[in-house]
């Protein structure tokens, strides 16, 4: 450690008022001595990962950190803050940050150092000692674990002798300690009591994880441990952190009463943990509410509540703060389900595109090539690929409930929504249908986990018992209850679809540009997109309409930076005009994700400029009357476009409006007196990295 941190990357007296300043003053004293080569690549690694979650905990401590391509060698940085910074924990600002870098290969010591790190956070002594530190390089001693001069022992203290004392273990000082530094009179310490009878204590077996595995990870592994000490509960912790990951031993996780999953990326070999009371959290719930979550899995123990965590988690996992609302979960519950629609979305809309492309649009009526095939024609080739395509397209309303149920309930959730997205298919209630029958599904199998049952039933609850409950539940509620109506209103959304004219097809296409280009590949953007393709399970002429607009407007965040770093490259970091020239391909592919490092630098300019370009393409080509009958492809699927040329302007045109304003906006930080910029050398104008 003492390799990681010196004096010379102590400030005591950190003066930033933001933490995006505080990330900047520490990152320039790893400049200074060569750990760090590119300080603004580094900031926008910094920030990319502060986006991801804050990095503020409670007891006043801020750990931003992250790795990096432009970190030399793992580096520690510390900064004292008197009026403290505000780093998102739920307690106040920070007065106590670290800034940790590591580099992108880090092996596997450096990352066990720093994780040590990460635990020592949680000793309410070392913090205190650093808040009292007189001196960088006391400070810095401290963090590297430096020994301290040691201490005679007081009268009336116990230290462990042997040998010379006539006696090995612990005796007591009855005097004092001698001038040189001898113990002093010593006599053997009284017997203990004789311990009473132990009762076997709840144990609790434990996973951690976090999306960089440097320090939530180990912090909410001591947190844990330290309430489970504090509760008279065992808990063993798995830590799945960059240094890797060391499997609990198998009798060891047999032998727990009950899991706590503190994480948020998915838990590696879930499946074993299988069949026990089980809390599943996000990694900060870890650590700022251990005792809480010990309290929770020993009830749920107590009370005999069954979860069957088996399997991989969903995408898009649960949070688990005590603050997520039902209208997040929801959120996070359809973004599972349209994560997974997707690859179906794009494979058989492609190969559906093909088909239209090779064969023409009467290749829909084509037979089945099953039966009629001639290797020789390509008319042949294109009814193949269309009828594969319309197969994977088939899949999308099944999958779409089967793993919206499935980010709610888990494995036991897959045969309910999958058997409710195909009755939605079979009574013509579309995408709509398909929501519900997940919702339903996933509900349902919540419901069913809940009840106490026998030990005895337990293995089979998951694999028999719920997905045959659930499934009668489902089907009866689709095909008897609530099918019928949904279907009247998928077939009206998809009347009213086709009659979109005018004005309120520009407002729409306007409206759908906003939110593809809001997030980039986030929430809203799927949410746009899935309204998109659902409307090509029952095409016409207003959801080709959609789907052309959507796809436009998507395509515009990562070309119009693509082209503003062409023209005004002064303005950008030299990472963020490599990133630029990548830029162009992935717009042109129909990847609104290559803004993101744009946006995670510099969201207050980027993402409202990506927004207005995208709703001037999103509302040309509705007023254009642009047709797409493929769901992805960018400009590779331009021949099955209708007006291709009005198309490719309205692209372009959004393109222009989202590079002038971002040029415009970051020229106005530059040359503004007071801006963020203010008091930055000329050659720092794009030097601020604000998380997104």
């Amino acid at each position: 450690m003492s390799r990681m941190i010196t004096a010379d990357l102590v400030d005591l007296d950190l003066s930033a008022g933001t933490k995006e300043a505080a990330a900047r003053s520490l990152a320039e004293r790893m400049v200074a001595l060569g750990r760090v080569t590119d300080l603004d690549g580094f900031l926008a690694d910094v920030a990319a990962r502060e986006a991801q979650m804050p990095t503020g905990l409670d007891g006043g401590i801020g750990i931003p950190h992250c790795r990096s391509a432009h970190v030399t060698a793992p580096t520690l940085a510390f900064g004292r803050s008197r009026a403290g910074i505000d780093f998102g924990a739920a307690d106040g600002p920070a007065d106590l940050i670290f800034l940790i870098a590591a580099p992108a290969g880090a092996d596997d010591a450096h990352l066990t150092i720093l994780s040590s790190l990460a635990r020592l956070l949680m000793s309410e002594d070392f913090t205190r000692a650093l808040r009292s530190a007189s001196s960088a390089s006391e400070a810095a001693a401290l963090i590297a674990g430096e020994e301290p001069e040691p201490e005679s022992p007081e009268a009336g203290s116990s230290v462990d002798v042997d040998g010379p004392f006539g006696t090995d273990g612990p005796v007591e000082v009855v005097g004092p300690a001698g001038v040189d530094g001898s113990l002093g009179a010593v006599a053997p310490a009284p017997a203990p009591a004789p311990a009473p009878a132990e009762v076997a204590p709840f144990r609790i077996v434990a996973v951690t994880s976090c999306p960089t595995g440097i320090a939530h990870t180990y912090m909410a592994a001591e947190a844990l441990e330290k309430g489970g000490e504090a509760a008279g509960v065992e808990v063993v912790v798995e830590t799945q952190g960059s240094a890797g990951f060391t499997r609990l031993d198998p009798a060891v996780v047999e032998a727990a009463d009950g899991v706590i999953f503190a994480h948020d990326v998915p838990v590696r070999e879930k499946e074993r943990f299988a069949g026990k009371p089980t809390v599943d959290v996000g990694v900060k719930a870890g650590i700022n509410r251990p005792a809480e979550l010990i309290s929770e899995v020993r009830g749920k123990a107590e009370r005999g509540e069954f979860t069957a965590p088996a399997g991989s988690p969903t995408p898009v996992e649960s949070a688990g703060e005590p603050t997520e609302g039902y209208g997040t979960k929801l959120r996070k519950w359809l973004m599972s389900g349209v994560g997974y629609m997707v690859p179906f979305v794009a494979a058989g809309g492609l190969l559906i595109a093909l088909g239209f492309a090779i064969g023409g649009y009467d290749i829909d009526k084509a037979p089945s090539v099953a039966e009629h095939f001639a290797w020789g024609q390509a008319d042949s080739w294109a009814a193949l690929m269309f009828q594969i395509g319309g197969l994977a397209f088939a899949f999308l309303v099944p999958v779409l409930a089967g793993y919206i149920a499935y980010g709610m309930a888990d494995r036991p959730g897959l045969v309910p929504g999958f058997v409710g997205g195909s009755i939605a298919l079979t009574i013509d209630a579309g995408f709509l249908g398909g929501l519900a029958a997940g919702l339903i599904a996933g509900g349902t199998v919540l419901a069913i986990q809940k009840v106490k049952v026998p030990a005895a039933l337990r293995g089979i609850m998951p694999v028999v018992v719920i997905p045959l409950l659930a499934s009668i539940v489902v089907g009866f509620l689709m095909f008897l209850v609530i099918g019928k109506p949904i279907a009247g209103l998928q077939n009206a959304l998809t009347d009213w679809l086709s009659g979109l004219s005018g004005a309120n097809a520009v407002i729409l296409g306007a409206l759908l540009g906003l939110m593809m280009c809001f997030d980039l590949g986030g929430p809203v953007n799927k949410v746009a997109y899935a309204f998109a393709v659902g409307g090509l399970a029952t095409p016409n002429e207003g959801s080709l309409k959609v789907m052309a607009a959507v796809m436009a407007a998507g395509m515009v965040p990562p070309l119009a930076m693509a082209l503003a770093t062409t023209v005004r490259g002064r303005l950008f970091t030299r990472t963020e005009r490599e990133n630029g020239k990548a830029a162009w391909v992935l717009g042109a592919s129909f990847i609104s994700e290559g803004a993101i490092p744009f946006a995670a630098a510099d969201p207050l300019r980027v993402i409202p400029a990506a927004m207005a370009g995208g709703a001037v393409t999103g509302a040309l080509s509705m007023a254009f009357e642009c047709t797409l009958r493929a769901p992805h492809g960018g400009v590779f699927v331009i021949p099955l476009i209708g007006n291709p040329l009005l198309y490719l302007l309205a692209i372009v045109a959004g393109t222009v409006v989202s590079a002038v304003l971002v040029i415009a906006l970051k020229g106005a930080r530059k040359s503004a007196p007071d801006g963020v910029g203010a008091g930055e050398p000329p050659h720092a104008e794009t030097k601020v990295a604000v998380a997104a």
